[in-house]
């Protein structure tokens, strides 16, 4: 299964069924922060989902490579790193995971 792993985004070419992903290059799955190291709101999630149709959309046409969802994967991280610079998302301070991956957080 072909699929791009960063550290706060994963895409896989799959689709999830009954818990378990399937190999299928027809769909991408997201899976955005799975350590839950940001406090996210619904509008900001579904901006980065929002993010994620753009890019697909601008390999449409292309053959379903690695390197098309790291690319993916990676310009969702610095989209990502752009909404906590803007305070749209913040660092969950009771994740398990607390190394300020991107930047340290703003203390007012």
């Amino acid at each position: 299964m072909l699929k791009s792993t960063t550290r706060h985004i994963h895409i896989f070419a799959g689709t999830l069924v009954q818990g378990e992903m399937l190999p299928d290059e027809h769909n991408l799955t997201l899976d955005v922060d799975p350590d839950n190291e940001f406090l996210w709101g619904e509008a900001a999630l579904n901006k980065v989902y929002r993010e994620f149709d753009r890019l697909v959309a601008t390999y449409k046409g292309e053959d379903l490579t690695e390197y098309y969802l790291r690319r993916i994967g990676s310009d969702l991280e610095h989209f990502i790193r752009g909404m906590l610079q803007k305070g749209e998302i913040a660092y969950n301070l009771d994740s398990r995971v607390l190394n300020y991956s991107m930047g340290r957080p703003r203390v007012e």
